[in-house]
C-alpha cells in the first residue's frame, strides 16, 4: 500500500502533494513502482494533528480520485473517518476505506461501508491524534488491542459489514509508547486469530527513530527491519512511503516466512 498525503503537515510527506497534479503523479509513480493499493489521504493523523473540515477534505481528495481512477487498475484506499468524505471517494471510485477511527468517530460510516460493499481497516488508537502520545497507558497492550479488534469486528458484522471485507491495523505509532509498538510487533501473529488480514503502518515511523537515533528522512532501513518482521509475522498488508524498495524486503521476509508457505507454492507454479 503506496502512501499518497494530500495535506500541508503530514509528518514526513505533508506539503509535497498538495496540488492534484503532484498527488496523481506521485500515485502513478508509485503504482509503476509496483504497490498494489494506493492510500490517499486529505487530514493528517500525525501526533498532535489538528482535524480539518470536511468541505477542505473533500476538496483535497476528490480531485485527485477524478483525476487518477480512470487511469489505473489497482484498489484506491482512502484515508478517512467522515461518512461523506467515504460515500462520496467511493463514489468517485475508490474501494477501500481506511478509518483510523475503526468506525467509531462518524456514527454513518459502517453503514456507508456496509452499504457500498466497500473493504474497511479498522484501525486501533488510543486517543485521537491531537491527544494520543500524550501518556498512553496500557496494562497489556498486546491484550487490550486483540480486545479491541473483537468489539470492533463484531460491531462491523452487526452493521452488515462481510468479514471478508475487514482488515484490521493495530496503530503503530497511534497512542502507543515505544515499548508498547516493540509488544506489538513482536507479537502480532497474535492477532491473526480473528481470521482479518493484517495492515500494519511502520514506514519512517517516530518509534524507529528513537532506536536508530535518526530523522524521518533517514529512517528507511529502520522501516525495512520493521517491516520484514512484521510480514514475518503474519501482516498481509504493509503501508509505505518507499514502495519501490519495501517491495524487495515483503519478497524475501514473505519466501523466507512460515506464515506466508503458499508464497513459494504460487511461485514455484
Amino acid at each position: 500500500m503506496g502512501v499518497v498525503n494530500i495535506t500541508p503537515d503530514s509528518f514526513y510527506d505533508g506539503g509535497r502533494y498538495d496540488l492534484p497534479e503532484r498527488a496523481i503523479a506521485h500515485a502513478l509513480e508509485l503504482i509503476e513502482q509496483g504497490a498494489d493499493i494506493i492510500d490517499i489521504g486529505g487530514e493528517s493523523t500525525r501526533p498532535g494533528a489538528v482535524a480539518v473540515s470536511e468541505n477542505d477534505e473533500l476538496d483535497r481528495v476528490i480531485p485527485v480520485l477524478e483525476g487518477l481512477v480512470p487511469h489505473v487498475s489497482v484498489p484506491i484506499s482512502i484515508d478517512t473517518t467522515k461518512s461523506r468524505v467515504a460515500r462520496l471517494a467511493l463514489d468517485t471510485g475508490a474501494s477501500i476505506i481506511n478509518d483510523v477511527s475503526a468506525l467509531r468517530q462518524d456514527p454513518n460510516m459502517a453503514d456507508v461501508v456496509a452499504r457500498s460493499g466497500a473493504a474497511v481497516v479498522l484501525m486501533h488508537m488510543q486517543g485521537t491524534p491531537r491527544t494520543m502520545q500524550q501518556s498512553p497507558r496500557y496494562a497489556d497492550v498486546g491484550a487490550e488491542v486483540l480486545q479491541f479488534f473483537e468489539e470492533r469486528v463484531e460491531a462491523a458484522l452487526l452493521a452488515g459489514i462481510a468479514r471478508t471485507n475487514i482488515i484490521l491495523d493495530p496503530g503503530f505509532g497511534f497512542g502507543k509508547l515505544l515499548s508498547h509498538n516493540l509488544d506489538l510487533l513482536r507479537g502480532l501473529s497474535s492477532f491473526m486469530m480473528l481470521n482479518c488480514p493484517l495492515l500494519v503502518g511502520l514506514s519512517r515511523k517516530g518509534f524507529i527513530g528513537s532506536i536508530v537515533g535518526k530523522a524521518v528522512d533517514r529512517r528507511e532501513w529502520g522501516t525495512a527491519a520493521a517491516v520484514a518482521l512484521a510480514v514475518d509475522r503474519g501482516a498481509k498488508i504493509v503501508r509505505v512511503h518507499d514502495v519501490a524498495m519495501m517491495i524487495d524486503v515483503v519478497k524475501m521476509a514473505a519466501a523466507l516466512s512460515p506464515l506466508w508457505a503458499t508464497y513459494e507454492q504460487e511461485h514455484d507454479a
